[in-house]
């Protein structure tokens, strides 16, 4: 108690003579503690990234937007820093952001109200730029770089960009005078008619007679149909009467599609317009803009190709046949301006599928208010919008954009996985917007899949697999049930065969088995379900194994990893067994039995396989020069061992590939000459991987040949090796080309074998396989076609410096002297695939 007391001074209540609360109200009233320093950002930094974001928020004013970057530009202008990185900003926008060039063009505009000198110098680097582009061949950055100039048309004197377009066009002639089959005229075209849009929807005027008289120069070359179109249709079976499916050059299209416009005003709706409310200077709007003259602009007399071959494009569409418009139909010239400017925005920022994910979901913000619906609107409420108003979905033109380029003929841009990752990422970002857009876009295609071009048909096929192994092989299985039943030979029950083997590829059986309805399990036996194939010699007793104690042998002697000398008895003891059974090649059953003890002690991963295949890799190289029959049982023995899950298979022959071990050739002839029966085996989806896999290794490979001897400065004695090389090269490619063509035909005309000894017993499904022959054999003769024409634009380019395609080449120094080298001592190695 008394502690107590003194601790309080002797008082046990009442009032507190320590006076603490007067104490805390001072402090209240009197703050010391010290105050954070406000951060403020810095201008150059404010103006970035308000550049960078302009027209991303639909909830900001666009007007606005434009105004306070225009108005801090012009304030600032003094200093370099801020003037420096909004010129070069400005215009790095316009190649990479393409959606954004109307907004970048009104900013300049506005700019141009107070300091005319800025907007001059943005005409200048661009005219520099563009001079630049011209002579590398750079078409998109060209065709960009010119819509930018046309959205600045008011500004410029006499007739700003129509000269640059006049000038275009006399190369196309050129070109097109030269050669019909010319690719790069029809892009120099599509350029200009892209461009003239962009000129007449600026706030310039008077141009409708300029304009007219370009278009009908234009029709000359837009109407002519290309020679190699027929070959990059999407849909070669279909008639010429349905015209849902009807495949048009994106060309003619364009040009029809601006005479209509040109008949109705140059209304062009969709096109945003943000330059029409300019900054106010004291409440009075300039009566007229400051112009520049635009610098000389000189597109070279032989124009460059540039790195990409130019061939005919076709319009696409997933969303051709509803009964509500989703998308603008190829009738509107909407259709051209939005999907270019997609496809601009695709293939440009092709290093980050997020942010091209986050564009194709943001479409809306960058055309004209109505040109969209609301997002994620139902498709059964569209049949609800007022008559007159759009109907067309965001997320329906986003997605159809994407397609367009993953089902390009005569090959896309990128890499296929690039647009799997961005429509993955688009529906992890919209869900409720992209989900039923892809779901009606997979039923379009499946619908199709009959009449559709076969190499578009297997990227389908591997773009649906690989989406449904990203959101848990979820699918409406049930709406295909009744195409379970139908022959194998038909392309819709391919097509789910197909597609459920590579799912087992991406996943398990037993899993992929556990999302489908009844009808479809008797599509996945329990032999798939097995991890680890069994090893066919394990019995004595089993039919069609005679040499199964020295298999076993084989087998344990490659597991203790034993040296040759080991394992040779045994495997002379299976040659000698067999001839005494009277077989011609005693190689061939010693080769599997020692090819099947690889696959199953390689069973487990890839990396497994690889290192056994490493440790055997002398004695597998040992048998292609000793009988090629044997080194065709290798593929045999691997595709025996995995026919339960093929697709693995298909990837250890990939493998034995890269370390020379097969021959293209000798994979050709085992797929199309030895195993082709009636043609049965073209509706397998493994097989065309298999055979369209290594004939890209081959035209790859003398597309390297082709850019290493175009290099600046390469010595003449290592052009005269690559030259050598490429004729050799180029030669094997003819050959294995014609041996496909020579299988192919004799499937399509229905004179193969088997097919002339039983022409009486079914007709039908004959038909179905000729039909088969004919789209394996429309998909070879294009990429014939395609690769000869590239060699050929090559072969006539000035030497220059180039990149190898896809990274997987060498240097002209390092390739010429591993031409030198003999075939079994080369080794190309390939991607780590998982099994």
């Amino acid at each position: 108690m008394g502690e107590y007391d003194r601790r309080n001074a002797g008082h046990r209540g009442g009032h507190n003579h320590n006076n603490r609360k007067r104490r805390y109200r001072e402090d209240d009233e009197f703050d010391r503690r010290p105050t954070r320093r406000q951060y403020q950002e810095p201008v150059h930094v404010k103006v970035r990234k308000q550049l960078l974001a302009i027209a991303e928020s639909p909830l900001k004013k666009i007007d606005e937007e434009v105004h306070e970057i225009a108005t801090i530009v012009v304030d600032n202008y003094e200093d370099e820093e801020i003037r420096g990185n909004f010129l070069e900003l400005s215009l790095q926008l316009v190649v990479e952001q393409a959606l954004k060039i109307p907004f970048v063009a009104a900013v300049i505009l506005a700019v141009n109200v107070k300091k005319p000198e800025l907007a001059n110098e943005v005409i200048t680097r661009s005219s520099t730029i563009l001079n630049d582009h011209f002579k590398v061949g750079a078409w998109r950055e060209v065709k960009l770089l010119l819509r930018f100039l046309g959205c600045l048309q008011a500004i410029l004197d006499d007739q700003g960009v129509f000269p640059v377009l006049e000038e275009l066009f006399s190369r196309a002639v050129d070109l097109q005078t030269a050669s019909l089959d010319d690719g790069l005229g029809l892009q120099i075209v599509k350029i200009i008619l892209l461009t003239i849009p962009y000129i007449m929807a600026s706030s310039a005027s008077g141009l409708e007679e300029l304009a007219n008289a370009l278009l009908e120069k234009t029709d000359i070359i837009a109407s002519t149909p290309h020679p190699l179109e027929a070959l990059v249709d999407p849909y070669p079976s279909i008639e010429d009467d349905d015209t849902n499916h009807q495949a048009h050059s994106i060309i003619s299209l364009l040009q029809t599609q601006l005479q209509t416009e040109a008949t109705q005003s140059w209304d062009l709706a969709c096109i945003p317009r943000p330059w029409r409310k300019l900054p106010i200077e004291n409440g009075v709007a300039p009566l007229a803009p400051t112009k520049h003259s635009l610098p000389p602009i000189i597109v070279p007399s032989t124009v460059s190709p540039g790195a990409q071959p130019q061939l005919p494009e076709m319009y696409f569409s997933v969303y051709a046949d509803q009964d509500v418009e989703t998308v603008p139909p190829t009738s509107n010239i909407a259709s051209s301006i939005l999907r270019d400017a997609l496809v601009d925005t695709i293939s440009t920022l092709d290093y980050n599928r997020n942010a091209t994910a986050k564009f194709l979901i943001d479409l809306d913000c960058y055309f004209a208010p109505e040109t969209f619906v609301k997002r994620a609107t139902p498709f059964d409420r569209l049949r609800e919008v007022d008559e007159g108003k759009s109907t067309w979905k965001p997320e329906d033109v986003a997605v159809d954009a994407v397609f367009s380029q993953l089902l390009q003929l005569p090959a896309p841009e990128h890499k296929l996985v690039y647009y799997h990752a961005v429509l993955t990422e688009s529906c992890k970002i919209a869900p409720a917007a992209i989900a039923p857009s892809l779901g009606r876009a997979i039923r379009f295609l499946y619908r199709n899949v009959d009449a559709m071009d076969l190499e578009l048909e297997y990227r389908f096929l591997d773009w649906f697999s690989h989406h449904l192994s990203n959101f848990g092989f979820t699918w409406k299985w049930t709406e295909w049930v009744d195409d379970v039943g139908l022959p194998s030979a038909k392309p819709k029950k391919a097509f789910i065969v197909g597609a459920l083997e590579k799912e087992i590829r991406l996943s398990f059986a037993q899993r992929i088995r556990g999302t489908l309805p009844e009808p479809y399990q008797a599509l996945i036996t329990e032999a798939k379900e097995k991890d680890t194939p069994d090893f066919k010699y394990n019995s004595d007793h089993a039919a069609g194994t005679p040499y199964a104690p020295q298999a076993r042998e084989v087998l344990r002697l490659l597991r203790a990893k034993a040296p040759d000398a080991e394992m040779q008895p045994h495997l002379s003891s299976i040659e000698t067994e067999a001839a005494e059974l009277g077989i011609t090649e005693p190689l061939i059953p010693s080769t599997d039995a020692y090819m099947t003890a690889i696959c199953f002690i390689g069973s487990k991963s890839l990396s497994h396989v690889l290192s056994c295949i490493e440790r055997c890799k002398e004695r597998l190289l040992a048998l292609g020069p000793r009988s090629e029959a044997a080194r065709r049982q290798i593929i045999t023995s691997v595709m025996e061992y995995w026919s339960e899950k093929p697709g693995v298979g298909v990837n250890v022959v990939d493998k034995l590939l890269n370390y020379t071990i097969l021959t293209p050739q000798s994979v050709i002839n085992w797929a199309l000459t030895d195993n082709i029966g009636k043609g049965q085996i073209l509706t397998h989806a493994h097989i065309y991987e298999m055979v369209a896999s290594t004939m890209h290794k081959v035209t790859n490979r003398v597309r390297q040949i082709v850019i290493a001897r175009n290099q600046a400065e390469l010595p003449a004695v290592q052009k005269g090796i690559l030259d050598e090389t490429l004729e050799k090269e180029r030669a094997q490619m003819k050959e294995l080309f014609s041996t496909v063509e020579d299988s192919l035909t004799g499937v399509a005309s229905g004179v193969v074998d088997e097919m002339a000894e039983s022409r009486d017993q079914d007709t039908e499904a004959e038909a179905l396989l000729r039909l088969w022959g004919e789209k394996w054999l429309r998909v070879f003769r294009r990429k014939m076609a395609v690769e000869e024409a590239w060699i050929q634009e090559m072969l006539t380019k000035q030497p220059q410096e180039a990149e190898l395609i896809d990274g997987t080449g060498e240097e002209a120094g390092e390739l010429a002297r591993r031409n030198g080298t003999t075939e079994n001592q080369q080794k190309v190695e390939g991607d780590e695939d998982v099994l």
